[in-house]
């Protein structure tokens, strides 16, 4: 009989973790490596669990594992096969990530390095501590800000006294500003908790400003440096004002930003922010500015919210639930807590990466690196960034709590248009953006040649997938529930440069979203921005399903449309003479195509459309739409096509074959069910079948 070793708290048969390895199809064929919380850096590492005398097993760190495959790289080459490090399960708290630089690459020739869990192993790489040592609050300074609900239910801890002392800073970020770490954060139950704010839902409205300056539309808002106005007595009660923060949408609902309380004047009801300042003024009265409070101790006043005195290093909380066996961590590494500078060929697997103040995976440059099957959660920035190289994926993921994006892919060369070749595929991205509410995508796309398939986007204040640069492809998503709290947005959206060409957007199925002020669209090309294939989406239930803000060369075909208001709409705004337009046509875009050499190859030659702008910046009349065709699409209870904005007497788009105000012979179109029946009427005018099939998560082929 096998004899059976206790391996992190769990008899394991040493046979039966053999086969587990081998049935990986990983283990037989490359040189393994294995860390445990059992383990020990000294010993070889060679082993899944420590032998009966206790003088050799896995590796304790990943660092070692690490060393261990350069000594191994130095001394013999890889195998045929790469190497594996296989990780037991548990959480490996890291001060600091882990990161890997050429020296830790794979070799193309099927030699990957792999970092990845053992089978039916959770390993949690977390860049948090726990804190314990809880007690109730007996301060009687602190309990009388406390208001009286809260006293007998907010609990307390010492962090300093847990050598905890780094609790990072509280910064400006936001709309137009830089990405940041974030300061520690609290999180409970695999969720991140709320610091202290009020109101505890929802948003004030900015009651005035004392120095009214223009706002380049016609309309007055407040001069930033000189503060705002708000109409309540609520912060007459708070005692300490010296690092109250707000976060708000000052002037636009697509623009939100968090700022430092600088001046509280109680008396005048003003509150003096910055610097730096916000990125545009406020407003006031009407549809203005939204704002509210935070962290503020004095409004630690329901389940979940925390505050922390960064003087004392005390830590207050009050629990949602019990804290017995709920352990409370608080996010420490500055970090990200694993970057691939550099490398190349390495793939990280079935991993859950958390509770750090930075980025959960950063890929710098290199080619080839995999993030697979990984839970990526409660971060301060993003999920994942790659930022250069070629090649590299995140396929299979589950991300969410991040306080800005999900998942963020730059490369290529937008002047040789060289791709990328990086890769967004069967992801499932949903609650992020906590703290950079806009601009913060799910699916970020800058540079040339990349692709998002397959992704289930959900539950996100702003925009689902951002993309900026040429040839990308968007296909076989469903996104729904997003730009929840935001306006003037869209589900997919581009904006603001002629050069932005070769994109398509196919098969993607978009519903239910939200939107304030201007509501939001389904897929939004702002701006002028152009050239761009729409096709065989399904958009239901939508404001605006496809919004074309000004430009030229678009194709908007075989489409399903069901409850938009309306389902195309296009404006002329590249001709206005107002100078916000006019100057975004002759200097803005005309920058960007003269960096890009526009009437050079590659552009001459791939985009041939581009010749059309000729004449017009050849005058000053602006630039109208124009080369829109909106064909062979479904368009029920809907308005197929509206033109707005100075450009109904352009000859804008032409629009042919649609089925309109006809029963297309849907499936089920209660249920969401959108194919169409053998007999539908939309087949004779040209339709071709939606592969349904292939949409959402866990439908690739």
């Amino acid at each position: 009989m096998t004899q059976g070793r206790l391996f992190n708290g769990k008899i394991v048969s040493c046979v039966v973790l053999l086969w587990l390895l081998q049935a990986s199809g990983v283990w037989a064929a490359s040189a393994n490596f294995y860390v445990s919380q059992s383990g020990n850096d000294q010993w070889s590492g060679r082993s899944a669990s420590p032998n009966g005398d206790l003088t050799d097993g896995p590796f304790a760190t990943l660092p070692r594992a690490k060393d261990a495959i350069r000594q191994l790289q130095a001394s013999q080459g890889l195998p045929d096969g790469g190497a594996t490090v296989w990780i037991a399960e548990g959480a490996y708290h890291l001060q600091e990530g882990l990161k890997l630089t050429a020296e830790d690459s794979g070799e193309a020739t099927n030699k990957p390095i792999v970092y990845r869990s053992l089978p039916g192993n959770r390993v949690q790489l977390s860049g948090g501590r726990t804190v314990a040592g809880w007690q109730k609050v007996t301060d009687p300074a602190v309990l009388d800000r406390l208001q009286p609900a809260a006293r007998a239910s907010v609990v307390q801890a010492d962090l300093k006294a847990l050598a905890i002392v780094d609790f990072g800073r509280l910064r400006s970020r936001g709309f137009g500003r830089s990405t940041v770490p974030a300061a520690l954060e609290l999180f409970f139950q695999d969720t991140p908790m709320p610091l202290a704010r009020w109101p505890n839902d929802g948003f004030l409205k900015i009651a005035g400003y004392p120095k009214p300056v223009g706002d380049d539309h016609g309309g007055k808002m407040g001069q930033l440096d000189a503060g705002f106005n708000y109409d309540t007595d609520r912060p007459d009660k708070w005692a300490d004002s010296n690092d109250i923060w707000v976060h708000g949408y000052w002037a636009y609902d697509w623009a939100n930003s968090y700022e430092h309380v600088a001046t509280l004047d109680k008396p005048k009801r003003l509150i003096v922010t910055g610097p730096p300042y916000g990125n545009y003024g406020f407003r006031a009265g009407g549809d203005g500015g939204r704002f509210y409070f935070l962290n503020v101790l004095e409004e630690l006043d329901q389940p979940g919210e925390w505050y922390l005195d960064r003087k004392s290093g005390m830590l207050y909380f009050w629990p949602p639930a019990t804290l017995e066996n709920n352990p409370v961590s608080v996010s420490v590494a500055e970090t990200p807590l694993i970057h691939i500078a550099g490398a190349s060929y390495i793939e990280i697997r079935g991993l859950t990466i958390e509770c750090g103040r930075a980025d959960g995976v950063r890929i710098d440059d290199g080619r080839d690196n995999r993030i697979v099957e990984c839970v990526i959660r409660n971060l301060g920035n993003n999920g994942v960034v790659v930022n250069g190289g070629t090649d590299h994926g995140v396929e299979n993921c589950v991300i969410y709590g991040t306080g800005d994006g999900g998942i963020s892919l730059a490369g290529g060369d937008r002047k040789t248009l060289a791709p990328s070749g990086h890769y967004a595929r069967e992801n499932h991205i949903h609650h992020i953006a906590r703290w950079s509410r806009c601009y913060a995508p799910a699916i970020s796309m800058t540079g040339v040649g990349i692709q998002a398939a397959n992704n289930l986007i959900h539950d996100h204040p702003h925009c689902a997938i951002l993309f900026w640069g040429n040839e990308h492809v968007i296909e076989l998503n469903e996104i729904h529930h997003v730009c929840l709290e935001t306006g003037d947005v869209g589900a997919i959206y581009t904006g603001r440069d002629y050069t932005f060409r070769g994109n398509i957007i196919r098969h993607n199925f978009i519903h239910h979203t939200g939107g304030v002020g201007m509501g939001s669209m389904g897929i939004y090309m702002d701006d002028c921005v152009s050239g761009t294939q729409i096709y065989g989406n399904v958009l239901w239930s939508l404001h605006r399903a496809v919004f074309l803000g000004g430009g030229r060369d678009f194709k908007v075909e075989n489409n399903i449309f069901v409850d938009c208001d309306p389902a195309v709409e296009l404006d002329g705004r590249g001709l206005s003479k107002s100078p916000v337009w006019h100057n975004m046509v002759y200097r803005t875009m005309k920058q960007r195509l003269e960096e890009m050499n526009w009437r050079q190859p590659p552009y001459s030659t791939r985009y041939p459309q581009l010749a059309d702008l000729v004449p017009y910046y050849a005058g000053d009349e602006g630039v109208p739409p124009g080369n829109i065709n909106v064909a062979h699409n479904i368009c029920v209870r809907s308005q197929l096509l509206k033109i707005t904005w100075g450009g109904a007497n352009q000859t804008m788009a032409e629009s042919r074959d649609n089925l309109v105000d006809m029963d297309p012979l849907f499936v089920d179109p209660a249920r969401g069910d959108f194919r169409l029946k053998m007999d539908s009427p939309a087949y004779e005018h040209g339709f071709k079948p939606i592969p349904f099939e292939r949409i959402g998560r866990g439908k690739a082929r």
